[in-house]
């Protein structure tokens, strides 16, 4: 009986030893996270059950790792209007992926493997929502008027109002009569 109990007692032990390694590596996950993301004081909690969830699960089936992976997804599509407009910046458009500012959203996007349309409707966003920062395409505009893109094949007036064409005007043909 007594090697029962010690058989008991040493798979309490190898419980308590990873539940002191998972907090371990929570907290190391964490920390390097929290050091290169911005996250608001409400969200910290979650952002704590995904780590300890995800990191937990290492080792489970992949069945029980499923459920806790659901409801993280549901409380990161839920944001509020003024989250939506403080992510728009001048300079960059902070991505809702890793709070990291971007100039453009696409090739964020795509690096993770997603369209812009999967990434609007994950978060909520409305289809208005911009992909490009403001500045960014306040230049890139610019740049396509003094190229003169979208214009018609006509020619460009000369500085002095005529027109640069050197073609003449073709003639009538000569009707006998």
């Amino acid at each position: 009986m007594a090697t029962n109990e010690r058989r008991g007692l040493k798979g309490v032990l190898k419980m308590s030893d990873r539940a002191d390694r998972l907090r371990e590596l929570v907290s190391n996950v964490a920390a390097a996270y929290f050091s290169n993301t911005h996250v608001s004081p409400t969200e910290i909690a979650g952002v704590l059950d995904q780590i300890a969830s995800s990191l937990g699960a290492v080792g489970e089936g992949a069945g029980e790792a499923a459920p806790r992976a659901a409801p993280a997804g549901e409380r990161e599509s839920r944001l509020t209007p003024a989250q939506i407009r403080n992510s728009v910046k001048p300079d960059g458009i902070i991505s809702f992926e890793d709070g990291k500012s971007y100039k453009t959203l696409r090739r964020h996007l795509s690096s993770l493997g997603m369209t812009p349309a999967q990434y609007l409707q994950k978060w909520g966003l409305p289809s208005d929502y911009p992909m490009v920062a403001p500045n960014l395409s306040a230049v890139r505009s610019e740049l396509a008027r003094s190229m003169r893109l979208g214009r018609s094949a006509a020619p460009a007036p000369a500085p002095d109002g005529t027109t640069s064409s050197s073609r003449r005007k073709p003639r009538d043909k000569h009707v006998s009569r």
